[in-house]
C-alpha cells in the first residue's frame, strides 16, 4: 500500500506591499509541502481570512496600514494556540520578541525582509514555525555580542557558535555540517550550554526556544 503523503503546511501571508507579498506567495506556493491558504495586506483582512483549524503558520509584516503584526500575532495566537508565527520587518527589531505576553511568547520567529528573499532560509523558517520552533535572523545574529556578565558571555567560543546556529533554526545535524564536527559533539555542546544557561528539561517548554530567547535577551549590538 502506498503511504499517504503528509498534509502540507498551510501558510497565511499578511504583507501590505503587493510586490513583496506576491514574491512570498510565489516562493512558498511553489515549495513542496507548503500551501498558501491566504494572502492579504491588512489586519482587518487577516482577521477575516485566518480561521482556527485552517492555517498552520502566519507570516506577519510588523508594519501594517491598520495596525501592527505583533498585536495581530498575539490575537491570532490566543485564538489558535498552535499557530506558528513568523514576523517580517524592514528593521532590526528582534528584541520585540522579548516583550510578548507570556501566555503567547513561545515559538515566534523573526526574519528581516532582506533575509526573507533567501528562499532556503524563508522555507526553513516556515517549516520550523510549523512545529513550534523559534528561528532568529542569522544575519542579525552576526551583528550582536554577549553582554558583559551575562550567562551567554560565560559560554565557550564553540558553545556560542552552536547557540547562534541553534537560534537560527539549524538542526544538530545542520550545525555539525556547518562547523565540521560530529552530530554527537554538537549534542554535547548543546547540553553544556543548556547547563550554563540554566535551561532544564521542563516538558512544558521547548529548550531550543528558551535558548534562542536567552541569546536574544543577553546580547547587544557588536561594538
Amino acid at each position: 500500500m502506498t503511504p499517504t503523503p503528509p498534509e502540507p503546511v498551510r501558510v497565511a501571508i499578511v504583507e501590505d506591499q503587493p510586490l513583496f507579498r506576491s514574491m512570498l506567495d510565489r516562493t512558498l506556493g511553489e515549495t513542496d509541502g507548503l500551501r498558501v491558504v491566504a494572502s492579504v495586506g491588512t489586519v482587518s483582512e487577516a482577521m477575516a481570512a485566518l480561521r482556527p483549524g485552517a492555517v498552520d503558520v502566519a507570516l506577519l509584516d510588523i508594519d501594517l496600514p491598520d495596525g501592527n503584526g505583533i498585536s495581530l500575532g498575539v490575537t491570532l495566537r490566543r485564538r489558535m494556540p498552535e499557530l506558528g508565527i513568523l514576523l517580517l520587518s524592514a528593521h532590526d527589531a528582534m528584541d520585540l520578541l522579548l516583550d510578548l505576553p507570556t501566555d503567547v511568547a513561545a515559538g515566534w520567529s523573526y526574519l528581516s525582509k532582506n533575509s526573507s528573499t533567501s528562499e532556503d532560509l524563508l522555507v526553513a523558517a516556515v517549516r520550523a514555525a510549523a512545529i513550534g520552533q523559534t528561528v532568529l535572523d542569522p544575519a542579525l545574529l552576526d551583528r550582536v555580542t554577549p553582554r558583559a556578565g551575562s550567562d551567554v558571555a560565560r559560554l565557550t567560543h564553540r558553545q556560542y557558535e552552536v547557540l547562534r546556529l541553534l537560534a537560527a533554526g539549524l538542526s544538530n545535524a545542520g550545525i555539525g555540517e556547518r562547523l565540521g564536527i560530529a552530530e554527537k559533539s554538537v549534542q554535547n555542546h548543546v547540553n553544556a550550554l543548556y547547563a550554563t544557561l540554566g535551561i532544564d528539561a521542563d516538558p512544558t517548554r521547548n529548550p531550543r526556544v528558551s535558548a534562542a530567547l536567552r541569546l536574544l535577551e543577553e546580547t547587544g549590538p557588536a561594538v
